[in-house]
């Protein structure tokens, strides 16, 4: 699963790197992250409308309408596997694909309408896709995207950091997923922020039905509330997150998307951990279970850095570092253990595991309940964005879907070799 999602993440990488160099960047927080095994439960399809058997090598999306919102508007894009990965997306009846044509300026019009309308509130629209890398389904409520082109072509897509966006006022959200001939991978993703509500369920060829059921329709405000009790209790920026519009929170921004605007927002925030860290691992062993060729790898902190055999040492980490999970020594390189370590390193700051997991093994020591533990110094947002989901899984920092051995989920993953629905709720009703 490992090396798919490697695959899934080049292509978005392929995609997004079109756009480099250009004066009104696409929103860009996806980061690398390895998909978990799940349970598959057998159960009935409920409120989805299954369509005749579609066309071989595409995938019949169902998107429901649960806001209270009549004018609700899904978009789907990604790039194109069967068209050497150019970009797509699905236009407003759901069923043309229109493949752009390369601009010969920036910020450039679609030359088509690719608005799908939900309808009323309890509305299912189906729509049929074929196979497609670096996927998103996109929503928004009470007013309509923009998407623009540049040169390539290269998609410039909503962004929650650029003010100058048109849609950095608009209440949105998106899910991704990647759809080829191995597999549908999807996952809500709350590494760049939260908003509106979104459920995923997928059903395969066998019956089988996966829910990954997100936040019920007062999610979003339990987040707010707590983010801002947070920053009463720490003095730290958590309520810096929230991005209201007219008085009203509309999303709430990661800690790591809120270094964009506010670069020193986390400075000193993870030091005394850090450093209760290096002071524990300087007289004991540390041990990262690296689920991959590499196996185990243990080590002690020697002078200032945390020396882990073939994977190379680690220098202490920066707040930035920890939030981000790719800067400092968690940026990735062409040494294959070293890259095993980062994601599960990472995790165990994030989550605050590193002083308190028996045994010193990660993540196969570790215990999902204890996560976001040590309550003086964690990724609250992480801990706030679980406490608020159904069934407390979301992809709420870079590598939150790292897992013991045959550990359960905990990021919402959802993946089949054989899908035959995918469902896509918003508004959380």
């Amino acid at each position: 699963m490992k090396s798919f999602k490697k695959f899934v993440d080049k292509g978005r990488q392929s995609y997004q790197k079109r756009n480099e160099g250009n004066e009104a960047p696409a929103e860009n927080g996806s980061t690398p992250t390895p998909a978990s095994n799940e349970k598959r439960v057998a159960a009935q399809a409920q409120d989805q409308q299954v369509l005749a058997e579609t066309a071989p090598g595409t995938l019949q999306v169902a998107l429901q309408n649960k806001t209270n919102s009549s004018n609700v508007y899904a978009y789907i894009t990604g790039l194109a596997q069967e068209r050497n990965n150019s970009p797509l997306f699905v236009q407003s009846d759901g069923r043309g694909i229109y493949y752009p044509s390369a601009p010969k300026d920036i910020l450039q019009q679609l030359q088509a309408d690719v608005a799908i309308p939900l309808g009323a509130p309890g509305n299912t629209v189906n729509v049929t896709i074929p196979k497609i890398a670096g996927g998103r389904v996109w929503f928004s409520i009470d007013a309509k995207l923009t998407f623009l082109l540049n040169p390539g072509p290269a998609v410039v897509e909503p962004s929650v950091t650029n003010q100058s966006d048109p849609n950095y006022n608009i209440n949105w959200t998106f899910c991704e997923f990647t759809f080829n001939d191995q597999q549908l991978f999807a996952n809500i993703s709350y590494v760049d922020f939260v908003g509106i509500p979104v459920a995923l369920s997928l059903t395969n060829d066998q019956g089988q039905t996966d829910d990954v059921p997100g936040m019920g329709p007062d999610g979003f405000q339990t987040i707010v509330n707590e983010l801002r009790a947070q920053a009463q209790r720490d003095g730290r920026p958590w309520d810096q997150l929230i991005h209201e519009v007219n008085g009203q929170p509309l999303r709430a921004l990661s800690p790591n998307n809120l270094l964009v605007t506010n670069g020193g927002a986390w400075d000193g925030y993870w030091d005394a951990y850090t450093n209760a860290v290096w002071d524990k691992f300087r007289n004991e062993d540390l041990t990262i279970n690296t689920q991959a060729a590499a196996g185990n790898l243990t080590g002690r902190v020697q002078g200032d850095e945390l020396q882990l055999g073939e994977a190379g040492s680690f220098s202490k980490p920066s707040a930035r570092d920890i939030f981000t999970c790719s800067t400092g020594p968690f940026a990735t390189g062409q040494n294959q253990a070293r890259n095993a370590v980062i994601p599960r390193l990472a995790a165990a700051f994030n989550r605050s595991i590193l002083l308190s997991t028996p045994g010193n093994q990660f993540p196969n020591g570790s215990d999902p309940s204890q996560y976001y533990g040590d309550l003086e110094t964690t990724n609250h947002y992480s801990r706030i964005v679980h406490q608020a989901q159904k069934d407390g899984r979301g992809y709420a920092f870079p590598y939150d879907d790292v897992v013991p051995d045959g550990g359960n989920d905990v990021a919402g993953t959802q993946f089949d070799g054989s899908p035959r629905l995918f469902t896509v709720a918003v508004g959380g009703n």
